[in-house]
């Protein structure tokens, strides 16, 4: 089985089968369901908050949540070309 990762910005760097979601920021502003959810791993200390100032997306997965300096869209396209990878090695 070969690892294949995912750079979230700054010097974080993700296993790419630990990702369960790829979200844009501006989804907690409107919903209450993920403001909670965010707020209550930050009570567990599960937050990772990589983007400081500059929060553009947030990724979930098994065990952290990340927020993270890029954009959605870029971490998604970064995502695709893992599954790509995966894709090609089967």
């Amino acid at each position: 089985m070969t690892y294949l990762f995912i750079h979230l910005g700054e010097d974080v760097v993700i296993h790419s089968d630990e990702v369960i979601a790829i979200l844009d920021w501006r989804i907690i502003e409107k919903s209450e369901i993920m403001a909670a959810f965010i707020d209550r791993y930050k009570e567990d200390g599960k937050v990772i908050d990589i983007g400081k100032k500059f929060t553009k997306s947030i990724v979930i997965t098994t065990e952290t949540v990340y927020v993270s300096p890029l954009s959605s869209l870029t971490l998604k396209r970064r995502a695709n070309v893992v599954a790509d990878l995966e894709q090609i090695e089967e």
